[in-house]
């Protein structure tokens, strides 16, 4: 929040922040020492879905407890895997998926490198 200039979201409810404009965010980090891929939502559905496609997203990247790099990334940058988790969402007969990951990979390469550690 520091880096980003974002403002926390009182509850714990709904997204996570948002900036001076009034844009929300979703934020997520990981520990490389623990995983390379990003938690999201232990109950994906269509309604989850639509929220994530109005918000933009701040990936932290920490290496235990240091702050490596954060990215930014847009609904537009993360339809793939929204339009991944609807078909799998419907294919399933609307069972509600159990917190998908998102590769730091993809991170790295589609998001905007708002900070990097020197």
């Amino acid at each position: 929040m520091l880096i980003t200039g974002l403002e926390a979201l009182p509850s714990r409810e709904g997204n996570d922040a948002r900036d001076a404009t009034g844009q929300e965010y979703e934020l997520k980090s990981v520990n490389t020492l623990r995983t390379k891929s990003f938690s999201t939502h232990h109950h994906i559905n269509p309604g989850i879905i639509a929220k994530y496609r109005e918000v933009h997203w701040i990936f932290a990247v920490y290496e235990g407890i240091k702050l490596l790099a954060i990215y930014r990334l847009t609904p537009e940058d993360l339809e793939p895997y929204y339009t991944r988790w609807g078909t799998k969402w419907h294919n399933e007969g609307g069972k509600d998926i159990n917190n998908p990951k998102i590769p730091l990979r993809y991170v790295e390469e589609h998001g905007e490198l708002v900070y990097k550690a020197d």
